[in-house]
């Protein structure tokens, strides 16, 4: 899953609609800033959102998550394509291999009360990939402003905490809780896990936001579907 892919695809598909951002984000119910942020690669859209976009656009979201982006409208492409694929599938019927399975999708929410985000789990048999955005706190009001805020992504094994991959902001300018957290995008791509393997709390969010009052310590399990 290559965001910088998915981001020039929401770009290309919109230009080409000759959409403005805002037309573009009123076509799927979201705001003009989150279309900026898709197309700028600081976030990705919501897992349903982006396949209503590639249906929209006869797009298979299959190919984009496996980082190939198949929007072009040039038919020259789609002919030499659409010989190309002949051939293998010839060659992988002569040697009886079988097909490259599509990818399944579950979402991943937050069971938490405090926060909410976009998340989603796309796998097949030999591959899953783990995407996690849009994080927004949304418990009681905090307007306090915090010089390191840590944003930690990491799963149950065997009862013991395992980091997946983590986000530090260190800095002398104090910022609010919600303007880090917006710009946080975990994308694990080729993870070691099996959908199968993932339950509800056994991946979680770890944030703790520090200022010279103290820390703010929030620990986020994910909902996720079953697969």
């Amino acid at each position: 899953m290559d965001p910088s892919k998915i981001s020039a695809f929401i770009k290309e598909v919109r230009t080409k609609s000759n959409l403005t951002q805002e037309k573009f984000a009123d076509k799927y119910g979201v705001t003009y800033q989150a279309v900026s942020k898709w197309e700028n690669g600081k976030n990705m859209p919501d897992i349903s959102i982006l396949k209503k976009i590639c249906d929209d656009y006869n797009t298979s979201i299959n190919d984009l998550l496996d980082g190939n982006n198949k929007a072009s409208n040039n038919k020259k492409i789609y002919v030499i394509a659409g010989i190309v694929l002949a051939i293998v599938v010839i060659i992988l019927v002569v040697l009886g291999i079988t097909k490259k399975e599509n990818f399944e999708m579950k979402k991943i929410t937050a069971n938490c009360d405090n926060f909410k985000l976009y998340g989603s789990i796309a796998y097949n048999s030999s591959k899953t990939s783990v995407q996690i955005s849009n994080i927004t706190y949304c418990g009681k009001k905090d307007e306090n402003k915090y010089n390191k805020i840590e944003c930690i992504l990491y799963e149950y094994v065997n009862d013991t905490k395992k980091e997946v991959k983590s986000f530090t902001y260190n800095n002398e300018r104090p910022i609010l809780l919600n303007e880090y957290l917006e710009n946080i995008d975990f994308t694990i791509d080729h993870y070691s896990k099996t959908c199968n393997m993932y339950k509800d709390g056994v991946l979680n969010l770890e944030i703790k936001a520090t200022n010279d009052e103290g820390t703010v310590y929030y620990d986020v399990p994910l909902k996720m579907e079953d697969c």
